[in-house]
C-alpha cells in the first residue's frame, strides 16, 4: 500500500512560509505573506527591492524573477498582479509588469508587460487569450466563457 505524502504538507507549508519571509524581511522584497512558490522559485538578489508579487499568486518550480541586466546596465523594478500563475521554468525579465489575474506558460520567456486577464505563453511571450477569468492562485474560473482567443496573425 502507498503511503500519501499529504502528511507531510504542513512541513512544505512551514518551508515555504519560512522561504518567503526570508526573501521580504533579509531581502526586503515585496512579497504579499499570502504569495505561494515552489522551493525552486529563483527570486533576483541584485536588486531585491525591485521584486514585487501580488496576493494570492503562484510562483511555479524554477521560475525566475529578474530586475537587473549588467549587458544593459539597469536595475529596475518586475512587477506580478493578483491572482496570476506563473509557470515552471518560466523567466520574467527586468522591468516587465504583469497584470492581475494572468497565467504564463511553463517555459515562457515574458520580455514586455501584460495586461490584466490574460494567459501568455512562447518566447518570447505572446498572449493567448483574453478576458479571462481566473481564482486564487491562477485557478481558471470553471464559470469562465467570455474569454476571447488571440488570432495567430501570419506573418
Amino acid at each position: 500500500m502507498i503511503k500519501s505524502l499529504n502528511k507531510l504538507r504542513w512541513l512544505r507549508v512551514k518551508i515555504v512560509g519560512l522561504k518567503r519571509s526570508y526573501l521580504r524581511k533579509v531581502w526586503n522584497m515585496d512579497i504579499h505573506p499570502t504569495t505561494e512558490m515552489s522551493l525552486s522559485a529563483k527570486f533576483d538578489v541584485t536588486y531585491p527591492a525591485g521584486v514585487h508579487v501580488g496576493a494570492h499568486t503562484y510562483v511555479a518550480f524554477e521560475a525566475k524573477i529578474l530586475t537587473h541586466d549588467m549587458t544593459r546596465n539597469i536595475k529596475v523594478d518586475t512587477r506580478i498582479g493578483e491572482n496570476c500563475f506563473i509557470g515552471g521554468r518560466s523567466t520574467i525579465l527586468p522591468g516587465v509588469t504583469i497584470g492581475n489575474q494572468c497565467i504564463v506558460g511553463a517555459g515562457s520567456v515574458v520580455t514586455k508587460s501584460v495586461p490584466d486577464n490574460c494567459i501568455v505563453a512562447g518566447n518570447p511571450a505572446k498572449i493567448l487569450y483574453r478576458n479571462v477569468r481566473l481564482l486564487t492562485y491562477g485557478r481558471i474560473d470553471p464559470e469562465w466563457t467570455s474569454a476571447v482567443r488571440v488570432e495567430e496573425t501570419a506573418a
